[in-house]
């Protein structure tokens, strides 16, 4: 059985408790080659560095004693001046018993510390945004003069990280880990690793924060008594899915994370523990979230059709356990979880070392955890995907030749409403009152279904063709009467032979909308993450959006996309860099970004974290898009 040494307060906790014996001295530190056995060789080269200087600076008792002066050093060679010059100060294993005050210490809920984490993601990327580029500015703010050195202790000063500096979030960073401050070892590491350190404390304290969470909503939810009794056992089942076996796997990985952090406190990585444990345990996920769709429906029938259900909730979430959460933020929590778990590797992976054995590690890890992500995305779009198709079905009736609409390659992508222009273009045409009919348009991946609307809430069908078959063409500006309006070709129709349609749309972001999710390989007005040009357009996102449409983009925080195509009435057609998925979304949601560099710097890091496979990019390049 695993090791307890957890929180004091998690039930499952069996570590040492207030009044246990004091845990055993350390023993003296093993040589290098064994207590760096995990470490990539600039690691372990540091390590055995830092023993070195360990034993020379434990006979005068002067390591770990700020503002005292070293003694006075014998005569010694240039070349061995400059070795004890760059070695580091003695780096020891963390104690349980400190790395157990430090998640102890972490007292947000998850959803307080992705929201935090996130929050400061946009302000940092906002900052960098806003800075002048280094070559436009004058030489006397550029450089130092000459007069005035920079010291060495200055020019290796840690990157001044201020991720959630809170003394009231409770929130804390691997440079303020008394350890890290006391080995001296803040002054040694270059500011890229420090970051690179920062980047895997983070994966390892949100988890902690993580699991804090679920065990809340364990044993603060479902296992209170009085909601028992309320819930029926397939009810509880369906409300709870498989959320033990979640918090199971969360307490092993992260067992096995704070072993990795105990053994040193300079981190040598944590994506080999990511993707083991992404290999052979992360399943439970796509479980759990497969279940969405009919976990919120559930809920809802439940706050709607239970009195008592709804009153026991209410009292539950106010309880300051909670701070103010909904339980509902507890229910999602891991669909959460495992996509910013994925964000996350793809941090350390732009800040390792290139052509690394930490880069190998982690495209690896970011590899899997990819394919988990989607197969919890695909989960939950074939279980409302085959709802959705039915109901469609069963409102549909053909005045042409029947075809199927339920299969399991199929879904919808948009349906709507749009006027369509009776008889030719002529100016006899447009004096007319009736100049455009209504339309109803079913657009599935491979089907475009027409219809008029009939009375009963049904359609009648008189045209179809294969997505495939479709070509769209705008109409240059001719007066209002024609504004959104757009020409639809079926290059093979119900009939077999090829049919026009001229469509008008109620704006012109819907014209554009139906536009591109008729023709997907139509050309967009800016360029595509997968051309892999200097430069396009970009936005991250300051204010999550749910998709309402089909055709729409969900977002979350701290997003970052290469803007498509963009109308004038406020939306947005646009490319998550980290996925790549596409969608349209209102321009209010995002702030977009202006500074050229960054903008690059957020393409080349992402055609970085996706390089392990490049023939899936040149697939995403040509596949048919929504």
């Amino acid at each position: 059985s695993l090791p307890r040494r957890l929180l004091p307060s998690y039930p499952r906790y069996r570590g040492n408790r207030p009044g246990s014996p004091s845990p055993a001295p350390l023993p003296p530190l093993p040589p290098p080659e064994l207590l760096g056995s995990r470490l990539p060789p600039p690691a372990m080269e540091l390590l055995a560095a830092a023993l070195s200087a360990a034993c020379a600076l434990d006979q005068d008792g002067s390591a770990g004693q700020p503002g005292r002066e070293p003694p006075a050093a014998a005569e010694e060679s240039p070349a061995t001046a400059t070795a004890t010059a760059e070695a580091p100060p003695p780096a020891h294993p963390m104690t349980a018993d400190s790395w157990r005050n430090l998640i102890e210490h972490i007292g947000l809920l998850y959803q307080e510390y992705r929201d935090k984490s996130t929050r400061q993601e946009i302000e940092t990327r906002r900052l960098q945004d806003s800075q002048t580029d280094p070559e436009e500015s004058s030489p006397s703010e550029e450089t130092p003069s000459e007069a005035e050195p920079t010291s060495t202790t200055e020019s290796k000063a840690p990157p001044q990280i201020s991720l959630l500096r809170n003394s009231n979030s409770r929130f804390n960073l691997w440079q303020d880990l008394p350890e890290i401050r006391s080995s001296g070892v803040l002054s040694i590491l270059q500011p890229d690793e420090i970051k690179l350190q920062e980047a895997m404390f983070e994966l390892v304290t949100s988890e902690a924060s993580y699991y804090k969470s679920l065990n809340l909503l364990v044993s603060h939810f479902m296992e209170n008594e009085r909601l028992k009794k309320i819930l029926h056992q397939s009810e509880a089942h369906i409300l709870f899915s498989n959320v033990l076996d979640v918090m199971a796997v969360s307490e092993r990985f992260l067992l096995d994370l704070e072993q990795r952090v105990e053994e040193n406190i300079v981190i040598s990585d944590v994506c080999d523990i990511v993707y083991q444990h992404t290999v052979n345990h992360f399943s439970v996920y796509i479980t759990y979230v497969s279940n969405q769709t009919y976990q919120e429906r559930a809920y809802k029938q439940l706050l709607q059709d239970k009195p008592a259900f709804r009153e026991v909730i209410s009292q539950l979430e106010l309880d300051p356990k909670c701070k103010g959460l909904s339980f509902s933020s507890f229910l999602i929590l891991p669909f959460q979880r495992i996509t910013r778990l994925k964000l996350l590797v793809q941090n350390i992976l732009k800040k390792v070392e290139e052509k690394s054995d930490r880069e190998t590690t982690a495209l690896d890890a970011h590899k899997e955890l990819e394919t988990v992500v989607k197969a919890c995305n695909e989960g939950v779009r074939k279980m409302s995907r085959t709802e959705q198709m039915i109901s469609i079905q069963k409102k549909l009736e053909f005045k042409i030749k029947s075809v199927p609409i339920i299969s399991h390659s199929r879904w919808l992508l948009k349906q709507g409403e749009l006027q369509q222009m009776n008889g030719p273009k002529t100016s006899r045409t447009l004096r007319t009152k009736k100049l455009f009919r209504e339309i109803y348009l079913f657009l599935f991946n491979d089907l475009l279904v027409i219809c008029r609307q009939i009375p009963g809430d049904k359609y009648q069908v008189f045209d179809s063709a294969p997505r495939g078959l479709l070509r769209v063409e705008e109409l240059e500006d001719q007066g209002q009467s024609l504004a959104n309006v757009f020409i639809l070709r079926l290059l093979e129709n119900a009939d077999d032979r090829e049919a026009s349609y001229m469509l008008k749309a109620s704006s012109q972001s819907e014209m554009k909308r139906w536009m591109i999710s008729l023709a997907p390989n139509r050309r967009t007005k800016f360029v595509s993450f997968t051309s892999r040009l200097v430069d396009c357009p970009q936005i991250q996102c300051v204010h999550p959006y749910v998709a309402q449409q089909p055709d729409e983009l969900s977002l979350e925080l701290a997003d970052v996309l290469n803007i498509l195509d963009k109308t004038d009435d406020g939306w947005i057609f646009g490319e998550r860099l980290h996925d790549q998925e596409r969608g349209w979304f209102p321009s209010s949601m995002g702030e977009e970004i202006l500074n050229p560099k960054i903008r690059a710097q957020n393409l080349k890091e992402c055609f970085r974290v996706h390089k392990s496979d490049d023939s899936q990019r040149r697939k995403l390049g040509s596949r048919n898009r929504q």
